[in-house]
């Protein structure tokens, strides 16, 4: 999201779209544990992103995912806040907001969407003038596309990989949007950093050096590529691959696996500083891979998930979570993707103190509307370890036997002061479900409603024997980010029905 002066303003005294005064949205999310602070936190956020979403204006149904107040949404927001929406209920807003997108990409603008999208349905005054003279972020279509995707695991709506404006915008992103802008592996290392701008500047245009950002970094213009450009093109390539895979187009699938490979060996090699064992920030404009310092944050390899595992995935993790501890909290909207990153690799500690930093009433700037649709988000898929994915743990190059049945699968990742947490009324898919933790060795899935679907339990390390519902069955043993045994087994849970797995004494 484009910076902004630092500002103080309670959401509750912002004006309402005035189409949107006579309906409120209410989330049936709820959660229940025996840590207070988890649960107050939970529930600011669930009311916070709750209150920012809306409904009856002319743009369809949406929520806030820019400046509170501005009454808009913009591509990097909505793309990290969907996660979240979807636990909360939001599948309509999300449909819409990323169908909007979609739809909007042109080769006017030069295959960029609208970056941002104000409740009028109209392209948002703050960022827009004209086809030539707006503001972009070029990992914006790729961080898209990769939301689309997740949206379509956890909805199992078809319009995610049928429709035909969302099939064009996948299509044109990978293809002309990347040779366009000069994003491809052979080109992207000694690309120019503006691209596609009039032979004559025009003196009046507001944009002017902003049409098309290499990167997320809007603080500095020395850099021709950001890291977290070619992560979100790793991720949107691979998106792709998984969408054409879903439409049982296995050719193309494989084309954009090895394209997204190419992405990732990229990634992994020239910009992998073997001397500091972190990965490098940006390109320069003399074209030289280089780090910002201290006081700048570099997630991207591992929220978009790009570092192999093993010494890239550590070191980049190590480097997050000793900057965690001994800086200040990060920028709000960089801070606002650290719980999720790190429960996904293993860091639950550090993870649930990032949850509680943002969430807490003196965090300056957590009215930010990123920042409680994220700790939602953090707490399903991270605390609670809820996630919908067909691609096993080490399998990403691999095709897929499951890919239009995937299993839900969960891992307790509580924090100490936790001896259980309940999520209640998720919907994932055409299900309405219930899951508990009892600790990290025991978990109950409830099916309220909905067909019968495949819950696929994970329990921290190596165990020989789970037990289904009292019954002893033999475990598998996963590999998962970061380098973590969890031990699994595969459960079909009745509609109506209740399964407890547990790890054998």
């Amino acid at each position: 999201m484009r910076k902004a002066i630092a500002f103080a303003v309670s959401v509750a005294l912002l004006a309402l779209p005035a189409g949107a005064q006579a309906s409120r949205f209410v989330s049936p999310l709820e959660l229940s544990s025996d840590d207070s602070t988890l649960t107050a936190a939970f529930q600011w956020a669930k009311s916070q992103a709750s209150a920012f979403a809306f409904d009856g204006d002319a743009v369809g149904p949406w929520f806030e995912a820019a400046l509170p107040g501005r009454e808009a949404f913009c591509m990097r927001d909505v793309a990290h806040q969907v996660t979240g929406a979807h636990a909360l209920g939001m599948q309509r807003h999300v449909r819409n907001m990323l169908g909007r997108f979609a739809s909007e990409i042109s080769d006017k603008r030069d295959w960029a969407s609208l970056w941002e999208i104000d409740r009028h349905g109209m392209p948002s005054h703050a960022d827009y003038r004209n086809e030539r003279d707006f503001w972009y972020n070029l990992p914006a279509n790729f961080d898209v596309l990769d939301a689309a995707r997740r949206m379509y695991l956890w909805s199992g709506t078809r319009d995610y990989i049928a429709d035909d404006a969302f099939m064009n915008f996948y299509d044109r992103t990978v293809t002309d949007y990347v040779q366009r802008w000069q994003l491809g592996t052979a080109s992207i290392m000694r690309r120019p950093r503006m691209i596609n701008v009039a032979s004559v500047a025009d003196p009046d245009a507001q944009f002017n050096g902003s049409r098309g950002i290499p990167g997320y970094n809007e603080d500095t213009d020395d850099f021709v590529a950001g890291l977290d450009l070619l992560a979100a093109q790793y991720a949107g390539f691979a998106a792709y691959a998984r969408i054409r895979e879903a439409r049982g187009e296995r050719a193309e699938a494989r084309t954009w696996l090895s394209k997204a490979a190419e992405v990732r060996t990229l990634v992994n090699g020239r910009w992998w500083d073997e001397r500091t064992r972190t990965f490098y920030d940006h390109l320069s404009t003399a074209h030289a891979l280089g780090h910002r310092g201290k006081d700048a944050w570099n997630s991207a390899a591992l929220y978009w998930p790009v570092a192999n595992e093993g010494p890239h995935v550590l070191g980049a993790l190590k480097a997050l979570r000793e900057q965690i501890r001994s800086s200040a909290p990060a920028p709000i909207e960089e801070q606002s993707h650290h719980p999720e990153v790190l429960y996904r690799y293993g860091a639950t500690t550090d993870a649930y103190s990032e949850i509680l930093s943002l969430s807490a009433p003196s965090r300056a700037r957590r009215e930010y509307p990123e920042v409680s649709f994220s700790v939602v988000g953090a707490i399903v898929t991270g605390l609670m370890g809820v996630n919908v994915d067909p691609v096993a743990p080490g399998g990403e190059a691999a095709l897929l036997r499951y890919s239009t049945n995937p299993a839900v699968t969960t891992l307790a990742q509580l924090p100490a002061s936790a001896s259980f947490a309940e999520l209640r009324q998720l919907v994932i898919r055409a299900n309405n479900v219930s899951i508990r933790h009892d600790g990290p060795r025991s978990s109950t899935f409830t099916n309220n409603n909905g067909p019968a679907l495949i819950w696929q339990p994970q329990f921290a390390g190596r165990h020989d024997v789970l037990l289904v519902n009292g019954a002893r069955v033999k475990a598998a043993t996963l590999t998962i980010a970061g380098g973590r045994a969890v031990s699994v087994t595969r459960v079909v849970v009745a509609p109506g029905s209740s399964v407890r797995v547990t790890v054998a004494p």
